[in-house]
Parts: structure tokens; sequence; C-alpha cells
């Protein structure tokens, strides 16, 4: 067990996003602005910029596992984040591995489709992650389409579907399940978490920016450094919250590519001008 006074150490298990907005290089950014020491095991290459995805490569399933196998073998894991799958063989193979270290905690991010609409998730692997991961998922983190697919149903239109829908996904295995309203229309962006019997309605306001992209992967590495450093998932979730929130309203001090940019991940660390 790692002191109070440790940095914790957090592990993700994600695909690359060479222009360095979303997947493992957004994890790795969030986990340091949380004062985390970050990992990452790689689960598949993407072609992709601010603009779309062109190419995904997936790893071997095998080659995976080892990844992570390296990482425990060695270090202290405090809090672990599962982000793009790619296919259901990477699913089996990443649950066959943590299933060996439980009482971890693990923020599941059921990466499906990107910002442009490209699929980053085999619609044959759905089932192998509803099987195998969401049993050793602590947090649960879909978005509304997600959420739909996760359950066979229809994309919730409204608070009262989402909040269902929230609901059913515990019974899948995972403690917690923080379904995102952002597209649901309005001037608010309605988060719902369901946490054992308790429901927690949380508000975030609607932002106008392109500058998105890589939002869900930089939310549910935020709630992983939370569980890391102790926090229940309540406090986590509203702490993620308010720090995605000053990262998106601060994006436009960043300069990168030409679609939908990335979130600024260092805004409350890095001035907000350089002199000279």
């Amino acid at each position: 067990m790692s002191t109070n006074s440790a940095i914790r150490n957090v592990l993700s298990i994600a695909g690359s996003d060479p222009s360095g907005g979303a997947g493992i290089q957004a994890d790795l950014k969030t986990f340091s602005a949380f004062g985390c020491y970050g990992m990452a095991a790689i689960t598949a290459l993407t072609a992709q910029n601010t603009r779309g995805v062109s190419a995904v490569q997936a790893l071997d399933p095998q080659f995976v596992a080892e990844q992570i196998r390296m990482v425990f073998a060695d270090v202290r894991v405090d809090a672990v984040k599962i982000g793009m799958i790619a296919n259901a063989g990477i699913a089996r193979a990443v649950a066959e591995v943590l299933s060996l270290h439980p009482g971890i905690p693990v923020v599941l991010d059921p990466v499906m489709v990107a910002k442009g609409g490209a699929s980053l998730l085999d619609p044959e692997a759905v089932g192998a992650v509803k099987d195998c991961l969401l049993p050793l998922a602590t947090l649960l983190t879909p978005n509304l389409p997600e959420a739909a697919a996760l359950l066979g149903e229809p994309e919730a239109i409204d608070r009262r579907i989402m909040e269902a829908q929230a609901v059913r996904l515990t019974t899948f295995g995972s403690r917690a399940v923080l379904v995102k309203g952002g597209h649901l229309p309005g001037q608010t962006s309605p988060d719902v978490l369901v946490a054992g019997d308790e429901v927690f309605w949380l508000e975030a306001e609607r932002i106008e920016t392109r500058n998105t992209h890589g939002t869900g992967c930089s939310l549910s590495s935020a709630l992983a450094a939370g569980l890391a450093q102790g926090k229940g998932e309540e406090e986590a979730v509203r702490q993620a919250k308010t720090w995605l929130q000053g990262a998106v309203r601060n994006a436009d001090r960043l300069s990168v590519g030409k679609g939908q940019g990335p979130v600024h991940h260092f805004h409350a660390l890095w001035p907000k001008a350089v002199p000279g």
C-alpha cells in the first residue's frame, strides 16, 4: 500500500493519438496535471489529427497483456484507466491480466467512436467489453451513445432515460457509473453518477468551443488520478469535472491543428503569457 505522502502511480491502457490531444498522450498529461506519475500500455496505434482518424492498427492482444504484466511486475499501480480497446481479443487479454490484481481502482472509458465519427471499437468487441471488463470496473464513464450501445437500447433523449440507463449499467458489475450528458441539448452539460443506491446529478456550463478533442479521455484519466489519491467516486467526479471545465475554457490558449483542437491540460500550471 502507498503512504499518504507518496506520489501515486496511474496506468493507462489505451490507444495512441500522434497529435497529442486524446488517447495515452492525453492520459499522461492529465495524470501529470494531477500530480501523479503516469504509465501507459498501448492497445492500438492510430493515424489521426484534430480533423479525424485515417487509420487504426490494433496491437497483438498478448503483447498488450505483456506490457501490463511488466508494469505490475515492477511498479506499484495505484489506479488503472482503460480507454480504447479496439477488439474482443484485447478486451479479454486485458481482463485476464487485471483480474490478477484485485482491489486496484479501475476507470473504464468505453471508447467506441472518435469525435470525427471514426469507429474505434470493433462492433463484435462490445460483448467482450461488457462480459470481461465491466465487472472489473470501479467506475464506468460512457457518453450517451456508448451507454446505449452497451445496453442495446436507443440513445437517451432526456434526463429520466439517462438516469435509468445509468442504473441499468450498474447491473453489469461496475461499482459506479457516470453517464455523460454532453449530447443532450440545452445550455448545460449534465452528468449523472450512480454509486450504489445513490444518484448524483452534476451540472456544468456548456462552453461554446471547437476545442473538445480528447475530453472523454482526459475526464476518465482525471477520475483515475482522483481514485488513486484516495478520493471516493463522487469527490473524484466533482474534482475532475471542475478541472476539465478549466481545461476546455482555456483551450484557446493553445494553437494546435485546424479541426477540433485539444483541451489545455496544464491550464492551471502554465503561465498565461510567455515573456519576450
